[in-house]
């Protein structure tokens, strides 16, 4: 009975459950980027020309030196199935937000159905295990 007349709480709490570990998992995601941004800064203030060479590379320009060996051309395929695969490595498949018996349990006339039966119980229980009737006392 308490599980029909609470469902709409309890939908709320599994939803909020699955909103802050969606937030957790891009908190840990974003201090993971900053940390390899702080390492990228720190590498280019102690190593001048590692700014070149990432912009070479970033870029697609070629190398200026003729000893340097040449990067490898790319098909825009390749390029398009790379970022399919970059887009989001961490993307797992989501659970349930729900546990299955709440989603069944909260349709409308299963509701109503599981809250009548509660009742009735509660009745039952009642009717059946109340305490005996004490004896009227005779004078």
């Amino acid at each position: 009975m308490s599980a029909s007349i609470l469902c709409n709480d309890l939908l709320q709490y599994y939803h909020n459950r699955q909103f802050l570990k969606t937030a957790e998992d891009t908190l840990k995601r974003l201090e993971s980027l900053n940390a390899d941004y702080d390492a990228l800064l720190r590498q280019v203030e102690h190593d001048p020309n590692s700014f070149n060479r990432i912009a070479s590379a970033a870029l697609g320009r070629r190398p200026a030196d003729v000893n340097t060996v040449a990067y490898p051309e790319v098909t825009a395929e390749q390029l398009t199935a790379a970022r399919r695969a970059l887009d989001d490595p961490n993307r797992q498949f989501a659970e349930p937000v729900t546990p299955g018996w709440l989603g069944r349990c909260c349709t409308g006339p299963r509701r109503t159905i599981l809250f009548f039966a509660g009742a009735f119980l509660v009745l039952i229980s009642f009717v059946c295990f109340s305490p005996a009737a004490k004896p009227a006392v005779e004078e």
